[in-house]
C-alpha cells in the first residue's frame, strides 16, 4: 500500500512539473522578445502595435465574409428596384414644384388687390389635398373593388396588405391596378398624390377674385377625397373604363378635364365678377404682373417633365426620353399656334396667350405622349393652341367668368387630347410600345379606340360635374360661396385675409372695374369686344 501511494504521488507531481516548465519557457521567451524590442528604434517600436491592430482587422473581415454573398440576379434586381424609386420620387418632386407655377400664373393673372388671396388659395390646396388622398382618396381610388370604386380599404396606409415593390403575379396586396410598378408603395403614394393636388390647384384660377376661402377649402377637400378618386379608379385603378379599351397615360382626362370640369362649374355657381360683362361686351380685367405668370408657365413646362415622363414609373430610358420630346414639341407648338392665332383673332401677339397656348400644348399631348411619334405630337399641340383661343371667346358668350382660363386650357384641351389618343395613337404592332391603345383613326386604325376615348371623356365628365354640382350647391345653400360685393371692390386680401401683398402701393378699388385697354389677354379674360373707357 505505501508503495502504491508513493507512485501515485510521484505521478501527481510528474504531471504538475510539466505545465510548469512550459510556463517557465514561455516567460523566458517573452523576457527575450522584450529584450528584442528594446533593441529596436523607437519608430520600429511604433510600428509594432498598428501591425497587431491589421491583423486584428484583417481577421476579422475575414470572419465577416463567411456569410453567403447575394447572387448577380438579386443585386441586380435590387439595383433596379433603387433606380425606379429615385426616378419616381424625382419625378413627384417636379410635379409638386409645378405648385409654385400655379400659384405664381395665377396671381400674376389676377388683379394686385387679390394677390394674397391667390397666393393663399394655391399654398393650402396642397395641404389639404395631402390629407384628403391620404386619408381615403388613395384607397377609393387604387384598392381593389368593383368597376366604380376601391372597397380593400387602405385608408391612412395604415396596416396595409403589400409587398411591394413585388410585381405582377408575385404582388400580394390590395392594389392590384398598380403592381405592374416595381417601387415602394409610399414610393407610389406620393407620386399619385402630387397629381391629384394638381387637379384641386385647377380650380383655385376659375373661382379667383370672389370666392370665399372656406368655401374653396372644403371644396378642395371633397374633390381630392371622393370626386377625382372615383373617375380615377375607372381608369387608372382597374375599373369600368379600363376594362372597356379608355387609355389615358399621364392624366388629360384623369387628371386635367377632371379639374376642368370642377372648375367650371364653380365658376358657373359663382356668377362673374363685377363689371365683366356690360351691355352686350366683355370688358377685360388684365393681370396685375405677367413677370411673374410668364415665370409661372415655365415652372409648369418644367414640371411637365416630371409629370409625363415620370408616369412610366420606372426607369426605361428609351420611353422617358421619347416621352420628354413628345411632351415638350407639343408645348412649343401650342405656343406658337396660339401666338399666331391671336394675332390674327385679336390684332396683337397677346404675352397671356402664348404662355397659356404653351400650357395647352402640353395638356393636350398628356394622353397620348407615350404612343404618339413627334410629328403626330406636333399635330396634337398645334390644335390645342388653336383651341384654347377660341375657348376664350366660347366661354365669355356664355357668361362664365375664368380669370385665369383653367376651362379653356385644362377642359377644352384636356378633352382634346383624350379624343388625340384615339386619332394619333401609333398602336402597339409598330414598336413604339408592346401594351396601349390600339391605333387610332388616322394612322390606320379604325373607329374602335376613338369611340372608347369617346366614352370615357362622357362618362368622367358627367359623374365630375354631378358631383360639383352637388359639392357647391350644398355649400352655397349653408355657407354662401361668394364674398360681398363690397369686399371684392376692395379686394379679398383685405376682406378674407386682413392684409396685403404690396403694402403702400396704389390699387384699384371701384365697383366699375373697367379696362384701360381695348383689348384683353386670356389672363384678362379677353375673348370679345371691349369698349375704351
Amino acid at each position: 500500500m505505501t508503495v502504491g501511494k508513493k507512485k501515485s504521488k510521484q505521478v501527481r507531481w510528474d504531471a504538475l512539473k510539466l505545465p510548469a516548465a512550459n510556463f517557465l519557457t514561455k516567460v523566458n521567451r517573452f523576457k527575450k522578445l522584450q529584450r528584442a524590442i528594446a533593441r529596436l528604434t523607437p519608430s520600429w517600436q511604433a510600428c509594432i502595435p498598428l501591425a497587431a491592430i491589421i491583423v486584428l482587422v484583417w481577421g476579422y473581415a475575414a470572419v465577416a465574409q463567411t456569410a453567403p454573398a447575394p447572387t448577380t440576379e438579386e443585386q441586380l434586381a435590387s439595383l433596379k428596384v433603387g433606380m425606379d424609386t429615385m426616378w419616381v420620387m424625382v419625378a413627384a418632386m417636379l410635379v409638386f414644384f409645378m405648385n409654385a407655377g400655379f400659384c405664381m400664373l395665377e396671381t400674376g393673372f389676377c388683379r394686385q388687390k387679390n394677390a394674397v388671396n391667390v397666393l393663399s388659395k394655391n399654398l393650402i390646396v396642397f395641404a389639404l389635398s395631402t390629407i384628403a388622398y391620404w386619408a381615403i382618396g388613395f384607397a377609393l381610388m387604387f384598392s381593389d373593388g368593383n368597376g366604380f370604386i376601391g372597397t380593400s380599404g387602405g385608408f391612412f396606409l395604415w396596416n396595409v396588405a403589400d409587398n411591394s415593390p413585388a410585381t405582377g403575379e408575385a404582388y400580394q396586396g390590395i392594389f392590384d391596378s398598380l403592381n405592374w410598378t416595381g417601387v415602394p408603395l409610399n414610393a407610389k403614394f406620393f407620386f399619385q398624390l402630387v397629381f391629384a393636388g394638381t387637379a384641386a390647384t385647377i380650380v383655385s384660377g376659375a373661382v379667383a377674385e370672389r370666392v370665399k376661402f372656406i368655401d374653396f377649402l372644403i371644396f378642395s377637400l371633397l374633390l381630392v377625397g371622393i370626386a377625382y378618386p372615383i373617375t380615377g379608379h375607372w381608369i387608372w385603378g382597374g375599373g369600368w373604363l379600363a376594362k372597356a379599351g379608355f387609355w389615358d397615360f399621364a392624366g388629360s382626362t384623369v387628371i386635367h378635364s377632371v379639374g376642368g370640369w370642377a372648375a367650371l362649374m364653380g365658376a358657373a355657381f359663382l356668377g362673374p365678377r363685377i363689371g365683366k360683362y356690360r351691355d352686350g361686351d366683355t370688358v377685360a380685367m388684365p393681370g396685375h404682373n405677367m413677370s411673374i405668370a410668364t415665370l409661372g408657365c415655365l415652372i409648369l413646362w418644367l414640371g411637365w417633365f416630371g409629370f409625363n415622363p415620370g408616369s412610366t414609373m420606372a426607369v426605361d430610358p428609351n420611353a422617358i426620353a421619347h416621352i420628354a420630346l413628345t411632351t415638350n414639341t407639343a408645348g412649343a407648338f401650342g405656343g406658337v399656334a396660339a401666338t399666331v392665332t391671336a394675332w390674327l383673332y385679336l390684332g396683337k401677339p397677346d404675352l397671356s396667350m402664348i404662355i397659356n397656348g404653351i400650357l395647352a400644348g402640353l395638356v393636350g399631348v398628356t394622353a397620348s405622349c407615350a404612343w404618339v411619334n413627334i410629328p403626330n405630337s406636333a399635330i396634337i399641340g398645334t390644335i390645342a393652341g388653336i383651341l384654347v383661343v377660341f375657348a376664350v371667346t366660347f366661354f365669355d358668350n356664355l357668361k362664365i367668368d375664368d380669370p385665369v382660363g383653367a376651362t379653356s386650357v385644362h377642359l377644352v384641351c384636356g378633352i382634346w387630347g383624350t379624343l388625340a389618343v384615339g386619332l394619333f395613337a401609333d398602336g402597339p404592332t409598330t414598336g413604339l410600345y408592346t401594351a396601349g391603345p390600339a391605333a387610332g383613326l388616322l394612322v390606320g386604325g379604325g373607329f374602335g379606340q376613338l369611340w372608347a376615348q369617346l366614352v370615357g371623356i362622357i362618362s368622367v365628365g358627367g359623374m365630375t360635374v354631378l358631383l360639383s354640382t352637388i359639392f357647391w350647391a350644398a355649400l352655397k345653400a349653408l355657407l354662401g360661396i361668394r364674398v360681398s360685393a363690397l369686399e371684392e371692390a376692395e379686394g379679398l386680401d383685405i376682406g378674407e385675409h386682413g392684409m396685403e401683398a404690396y403694402t403702400g402701393f396704389v390699387k384699384e378699388t371701384t365697383l366699375d372695374n373697367r379696362s384701360e385697354t381695348s383689348y384683353g389677354g386670356y389672363g384678362g379674360g379677353s375673348g370679345g369686344k371691349t369698349t375704351k373707357r
